[in-house]
């Protein structure tokens, strides 16, 4: 028997290993005869250990692949994988030998089908960028309080529902136009351009009606859109271009070039929500603010009620504050006047006295002055005898003289006086109007007493009197002649 089993063995009995030997061995063949390997298939069971290495499986109809991919690959991720998730990964192949296990240690990782359309994002995105459009200098603030708030996205979109969720629990009052496109797809870049032109036209609109300018538009949309448009009244302050998230060519139509000239030449903010926080597209780029998700969009532009309500109740405690300060500056200060002021009988019995005082004084003063005086007054009556007089002899003597010099000089006063009478008869004569009318002139007047200076004042058969030297003569006018 023993015989028997010897025998066998060294006919066809394989070499026996140690298992860690052969998960080395195994690991060892598939590195020599694989590596390195790439893969596609969809991310299963996704977690990020707090070491900061993944783990997930990637999987596809037909099978399933244990991962691993440690921090510094992981580091260089772009995005944030997902469940569910098309990837193409680049690695080595393995055995983990504690378990066992066949696992893909992975190198790096990008969605699947990205490498052209991602190129083609980079060099438009290069491109745009040396053009200025993404310069923070064109950006503008969003505003506090917008009238009014232009949507863009699909009806069936659950970013709408996100939006439209937010803007309602912040802002209800505002109110908000939706103007629907297609998020995805071949003719989404088209129907974005021309939802955003229509929305601008509108803002254009308000603006021009406010500046009372009358600019005519043209709608090229059916007559009912037209009155659709027209029938909205609320000045569009900011809008919002959202979707939710996806793969590269799901939002590709937010890298259209043409999409991203109609979002720069906007009249109003644009805010562009699409897809995750760690998506980007040349949308997000462009818009004058980028938000991470289409609910972080709503709020961007939605300062919520309570907060405008809690501004306005601050306001109102300073400002109440304020009040309360001044009233106790005031009422300090009207306490300070009154300890000034007294009660008003002792302020009176003060005035009383300070005016008795002053009387006394007033009094005193008078009696020195009269006292003074009647002295001075003394004395000028003693001195005057003595001092009048020199000048009574004075003015005596100069009265004498007078009296011998008058008869002499009232002569003189009389020729003179006389002389200028003759004179001034003389001259009065000569002005004389008879001596006029002695020399051969008439003086003519009409029947009204009215003198006739000029022949244009007399009239054919007109009754005029004439006044000579010694008399009236009255006359008839035959004719005139006026030169």
């Amino acid at each position: 028997m023993n015989a028997g089993f010897s025998g066998a063995r060294s006919s066809a009995a394989p070499r026996v290993w140690a298992v860690g030997a052969l998960a080395r061995a195994a690991a060892d063949a598939l590195e020599s005869r694989f590596n390195p390997v790439a893969v596609r298939g969809e991310v299963s069971g996704f977690t990020r250990a707090a070491s900061g290495h993944c783990y997930f499986a990637l999987k596809d109809d037909a099978g399933q692949l244990r991962c691993a991919m440690f921090r510094r690959a992981a580091a260089s991720l772009d995005f944030a994988p997902r469940e569910g998730d098309q990837v193409e990964l680049r690695g080595h192949l393995t055995v983990y030998e504690p378990r066992g296990d066949l696992q893909l240690v992975v190198e790096s990782m990008r969605r699947a089908g990205q490498g052209a359309l991602f190129e083609q994002f980079v060099r438009l995105k290069a491109r745009l960028q040396d053009e200025g459009l993404f310069d923070a200098e064109r950006k503008r603030p969003l505003p506090p309080l917008p009238r009014g708030i232009g949507l863009v996205t699909s009806l069936g979109a659950a970013a709408l529902h996100d939006v439209l969720t937010a803007l309602a629990r912040r802002v209800p009052h505002i109110p908000v136009l939706l103007v629907p496109a297609l998020v995805q797809g071949a003719d989404a870049p088209a129907q974005l351009r021309e939802s955003l032109q229509k929305l601008y036209l509108l803002t254009t609109v308000q603006q021009a009606t406010e500046a009372n300018f009358a600019i005519e538009y043209s709608f090229n949309q059916e007559a009912t859109a037209k009155r659709q448009m027209a029938a909205w009244g609320v000045p569009i302050d900011a809008i919002l271009l959202v979707r939710g998230g996806g793969s590269i060519e799901d939002l590709w139509a937010f890298n259209d070039e043409a999409l991203a000239r109609t979002i720069a030449a906007s009249p109003v903010p644009v805010v562009v929500g699409v897809g995750h926080e760690t998506d980007f597209t040349i949308a997000d780029f462009v818009a004058d603010v980028r938000a991470p998700t289409p609910t972080a969009a709503a709020e961007l532009v939605s300062a919520p009620r309570t907060q405008w309500l809690a501004e306005a109740d601050g306001q109102q405690q300073r400002l109440q504050r304020a009040l309360a300060r001044r009233l106790e500056s005031e009422n300090q200060r009207v306490d300070w006047l009154a300890s000034r002021l007294g009660r008003p009988s002792s302020r009176v019995a003060d005035e009383k006295n300070r005016l008795q005082r002053t009387a006394q004084r007033l009094h005193h003063a008078l009696a020195l002055r009269l006292e003074r005086e009647r002295s001075r007054l003394a004395r000028a009556q003693e001195r005057l005898p003595r001092t009048l007089a020199p000048a009574v002899q004075t003015e005596h003597a100069r009265l004498s003289r007078l009296a011998d010099h008058l008869p002499a000089a009232l002569a003189r006063q009389h020729n003179a006086a006389h002389e200028r009478l003759q004179r001034a008869a003389l001259r009065l004569a000569a002005l004389d109007p008879q001596r006029v009318l002695e020399r051969g002139y008439a003086w003519l007047e009409d029947d009204a007493g009215q003198p006739l200076t000029r022949a244009a004042q007399a009239q054919p058969g007109q009754a005029v009197a004439a006044t000579l030297a010694d008399g009236k003569v009255d006359l008839t006018v035959v004719r005139r002649q006026v030169r």
